[in-house]
């Protein structure tokens, strides 16, 4: 079984690493000190387990599982913690276990259990519940590297094909997800205005018609106007009203 174990501390590191050494069969791949690293690591050495701190720099334990729930093949996630109030967030996050530390040797073998059960029946394993959190980022994919785009960066996205174009702060990256599956997380912070796009709403300045009777949605970011569906103009109005 290939692990990757994510902590900022490593001491916690190489305890964790000393814990694993006593199963035969398990091989430590990379190790991580915060989020966005264990995920480039899981994109590279595609584990059958990560071990994940939450509280780490930047991109914490919770966002970082969020976001392998995603990965094909998808890793089980064991979150290895000092605080017990993030369980439940953990297990919204599709965790197969939560370890409080300090680790104790019974308990992670028990969590290997788990993970030796959640690898055998993962093609059929239940994806992430929907009341989880809404992500901080989107996770673009690049010449087997990833990007993590801040979600308060985007100005808007577009379906394109199989995939999303998302149009941020920093330029345009193709994220592998649906443009359904992201109204359904983020539709607090985007409104459908096509049914290939979805713009952030602080984005908004405007809609007007133009000469041949289309509606067309002004930016402050945009280097053009968007075109707006006709099913999509009065609930634009009212939001953009609102704004």
């Amino acid at each position: 079984m290939k692990v990757v174990i994510a902590d900022d501390e490593p001491l916690a590191r190489e305890r964790l690493r000393a814990l694993l050494a006593e199963h035969p069969g398990i091989e430590v791949v990379a190790e991580a000190e915060n989020g966005l690293d264990a995920l480039q690591a899981c994109s590279q050495h595609r584990p059958d387990m990560v071990l994940l701190d939450i509280a780490m720099p930047g991109v914490d334990g919770l966002e970082a599982a969020r976001h392998l729930a995603a990965f094909d093949p998808r890793p089980a996630v064991v979150f290895c913690t000092a605080y017990d109030e993030h369980a439940l967030s953990a297990f919204e996050a599709a965790a197969i276990d939560y370890l409080m530390k300090p680790i104790r040797s019974e308990r992670l073998a028990a969590a290997l259990e788990r993970a030796r059960t959640f690898i055998a029946g993962r093609e059929t394993h239940a994806p992430a519940t929907s009341n989880q959190q809404p992500r901080t980022h989107l996770c673009a994919r690049l010449r087997g590297s990833l990007r993590l785009i801040p979600v308060d960066e985007v100005h808007y996205l577009q379906a394109e094909e199989k995939y999303v174009v998302v149009h941020h702060a920093r330029g345009e990256d193709l994220i592998e997800e649906s443009l359904k599956s992201l109204e359904e997380e983020f539709g607090g912070r985007f409104v459908r205005i096509h049914r290939n796009c979805l713009v952030a709403r602080h984005e908004l300045l405007e809609i007007k018609r133009v000469g041949d009777g289309h509606v067309q949605a002004i930016l402050r970011h945009g280097k053009a106007p968007l075109e707006v569906s006709r099913r999509c103009v009065a609930g634009l109005r009212e939001t953009v009203k609102a704004l």
